[in-house]
């Protein structure tokens, strides 16, 4: 039996930056056990890299408390490893005047989360983003930035090899708790002293292993997206979003431009029918039905989520889905928008007894393990304070 000090369940974002502060903090010895060959195959290294400012979220919130301070964090560390990163900034627009309130709500959270935003005109927003619309007035996010997310992964992974203490589990799945100081591995039993779960799409699953939360469990939702032809990835500088509904953790389908220059569209938040549906029947497995079952019962019991089971299917439509699109700018051809293979998988947690979306953070501690739940957007944003909270407060 193998033993470690610490053992982390997943190579995601989350289970890197926890394991980058506990070496930080003196470790002797830790493993990251990760199903995959490498990271990054999911959701940390699906995303659309952008660094959010802190702008959206409630401020009693996990989120609100690290995303300002996450995003200047991950910036230093870009620049410090000569990663690619992009300061382009953010726009949000109101596409009708009932949006106009909800700009002034973020415009509230923003100072309040200690983000740096402006409310503009157009004519403010026509120096930022020429491109761009709004229906009267907008919020300017200047500090939200671009990251290439697999070079952030990769970097850390090699931060973390060359300190001599860390070793990597790869194409290692963890079948569950084994007892209160061993996991069941498909390649054998691992010990330890300290148990994190950071299994993102599989983090509800290992907790209930531990007989943890038994009520909250993990919807998967699939976010596709479109591409800007080449030819018209200028027409966009940075990042025009439109208003979100606030009640909601999903921001819409917005325009991005990754650190290649490319400019894509989306993400959908689509139901999915398995943690690793990507394609249209690629990661429908024996679980489907069970997840098809839940989706099925939130869609009778939660409005919110009955409004997304109806409306965001649509946008597989390619008209429907240019449509969303061009609310935000001036001016969009149909033929503008290319296919594009990104997507990706937000597991969503649900309070299955409140049949409601959990938007928050979560953090559970049993006996030596602690269990990271329901780290969605802006995840990746916050991780490396959040790894300092989880360090401070649950070792």
């Amino acid at each position: 039996m193998k033993k470690f000090e610490t053992v982390i369940c997943g190579a995601g974002i989350v289970g890197l930056t926890i394991a980058r502060e506990l070496i930080q903090r003196g470790c002797r010895s830790l493993a990251v056990i990760e199903k995959e060959g490498k990271p990054g195959m999911h959701a940390s290294g699906r995303n659309s890299g952008v660094l959010h400012a802190g702008i959206y979220y409630s401020t009693d919130s996990l989120k609100a408390k690290f995303c300002a301070e996450g995003n200047r964090g991950m910036k230093a560390y870009c620049k410090k490893k000569g990663l690619p990163l992009v300061e382009n900034g953010k726009v949000i627009v109101a596409k009708n005047e009932a949006e106009v309130e909800v700009v002034h709500e973020l415009h509230r959270r923003a100072v309040a989360n200690g983000a740096q935003a402006r409310l503009i005109d157009e004519k403010g927003l026509n120096a930022i983003e020429p491109m761009a619309r709004t229906c009267g007035t907008g919020l300017h996010s200047p500090d939200t930035a671009v990251v290439d997310p697999k070079s952030v992964l990769k970097s850390l992974v090699e931060d973390l090899d060359a300190t001599g203490r860390v070793t990597f589990l790869f194409d290692t799945r963890v079948d569950g708790l084994d007892s209160a100081d061993s996991i069941r591995t498909e390649n054998g039993t691992v010990a330890f002293d300290l148990f994190v779960n950071a299994a993102g799409a599989y983090s509800d699953i290992i907790a209930h292993s531990a007989g943890l939360a038994p009520d909250l469990k993990l919807i998967p939702f699939k976010g596709t997206y479109r591409k800007i032809i080449p030819s018209k990835s200028g027409m966009v500088k940075g990042n025009i979003y439109p208003v979100p509904n606030i009640k909601n953790p999903f921001l819409g389908v917005h325009f991005t431009k990754n650190t290649a220059g490319d400019l894509y569209l989306g993400p959908t938040a689509i139901p999915a029918f398995g943690r690793e549906n990507y394609g249209i029947v690629s990661g429908i497995d024996r679980e489907s039905a069970t997840i098809l079952y839940r989706d099925a019962m939130l869609f009778l019991a939660n409005p919110k989520f009955r409004n997304i089971a109806i409306e965001e299917p649509k946008k597989y439509l390619s008209r429907y889905f240019y449509n969303s699109a061009k609310e935000l700018v001036k001016h969009l051809d149909f033929s503008d928008i290319e296919q594009s293979d990104k997507v990706g998988i937000r597991p969503q947690l649900v309070d299955w007894k409140k049949k409601e979306l959990v938007m928050d953070f979560m953090v559970i501690r049993h006996e030596k393990s602690i269990h990271i739940l329901n780290a969605i957007s802006p995840a990746f944003t916050c991780s490396m304070p959040f790894a300092k909270y989880v360090a401070d407060n649950y070792l």
